[in-house]
């Protein structure tokens, strides 16, 4: 099974234990770098919570995902029309003061992590601001029939490291807040500067 298998199948069931969560803490770092009524893309919007967030804060959303079945639940949910596309897609330029890519860069293949962050760089704005989390680690593995690459602090400066133009702002570790997990996740803030 691919990971975009796992997402179509489990949409009902995946959308029911992320949407109620509670992601504020994780907003308030990310907005406070972003100008008023500021474009944002949601990378990954899965069920649609923070796209629905952001738009109920007044900002302009866009948001992609790769499952059609998540797609259309997030697009009911929202009001606003979801893009079936995947972040290997990406081929915008200069368009988003913000991207937030909440638990969704963890599903790219390691190989390919630094040419889908140069894509959202490009779709950055001088001076806009990227959010990524990543399960907290170093490993590439699958769990129930999704991949996923793990980045802990050192893994995540390497890949800094390889892109121009990125200016760290905050790095900081949390735990899952869904009631049954006790992961670990690394939260990146980065910032576009030219």
């Amino acid at each position: 099974m691919k990971t975009i298998d796992y997402y179509n199948k489990h949409a009902e069931e995946f959308t029911a234990s992320t949407f109620g969560v509670d992601m504020e803490s994780l907003y308030q770092p990310f907005l406070a770098e972003l100008p008023e009524r500021a474009c944002i893309l949601d990378v990954g919007c899965g069920s649609g919570r923070d796209t629905l967030a952001f738009k109920y804060k007044g900002y302009e959303v866009t948001a992609i995902d790769y499952s059609e079945e998540l797609v259309k639940r997030a697009t009911q949910l929202t009001g606003i029309q979801v893009r079936l596309k995947s972040f290997y897609e990406l081929n915008e330029h200069e368009i988003y003061d913000g991207i937030w890519a909440c638990a969704s860069l963890l599903h790219c293949e390691r190989s390919r992590l630094r040419e889908v962050l140069g894509k959202l760089i490009t779709a950055m704005k001088p001076n806009g601001v990227l959010y990524m989390s990543f399960k907290y680690g170093d490993s590439d593995r699958k769990k129930e029939g999704r991949q996923f690459t793990d980045l802990n602090e050192e893994k995540a400066e390497a890949l800094r490291g390889q892109l121009n133009h990125l200016q760290q702002i905050k790095q900081w570790i949390t735990v899952d807040q869904r009631p049954d997990r006790q992961e670990k996740w690394l939260n990146l803030l980065w910032k576009k500067y030219v």
